[in-house]
């Protein structure tokens, strides 16, 4: 079956910098599963997916602007330092070029801390690959065809469970 809109896709991916460093990987891990069409991954990532099968490898090399933006230098914001999660240890300081989780009305959000004083911290807003060429290597595990429930929602449901929020 080949990966198009209304499908289910599962694949395992290594993502690297453009210097080939890689950055994460779902080796070891459940695959990453998605919606094909319904706006849930990067968008240079699911036109590379679109008519790829069971079994497919392949590698691609995205662009800024086919993952995730260009750079907006402007995009800091000063931010309470109770509300950034994701401090190593309890005993761990806030430190500039550490990436911190924020909960924003549009959900987490990655933040990089610029600068921190007392009870403020600097961040910048901007995703932490904007304005980075990356590269996805990729392995397509299965693919299936979505179910109604899933299209009406705009996303995948796991087996067994409910999508535990109101449409």
């Amino acid at each position: 079956m080949k990966i198009s809109d209304k499908k289910v896709v599962h694949f395992h991916y290594t993502l690297k910098n453009e210097a080939g460093e890689e950055l994460e990987s779902s080796a070891g891990h459940e695959p990453l599963t998605y919606l094909h069409g319904a706006n849930n991954t990067l968008v240079g990532l699911e036109n590379a997916l679109t008519d790829k099968e069971v079994g497919d490898k392949f590698s691609v090399t995205l662009q800024p602007e086919e993952a995730y933006g260009q750079r907006d230098e402007a995009a800091t914001q000063r931010v309470p330092t109770k509300h950034l999660q994701g401090l190593p240890s309890k005993n761990a300081k806030w430190k500039p070029g550490m990436v911190a989780v924020v909960h924003t009305e549009q959900g987490q959000r990655q933040v990089t801390v610029l600068k921190v004083g007392k009870f403020m911290v600097t961040v910048d807003v901007n995703p932490p690959l904007a304005g980075k060429v990356i590269t996805f290597d990729i392995e397509v595990v299965d693919v299936r065809e979505a179910t109604e429930e899933e299209i009406s929602h705009g996303h995948v449901h796991t087996a067994g469970s409910s999508c535990g929020h109101d449409h």
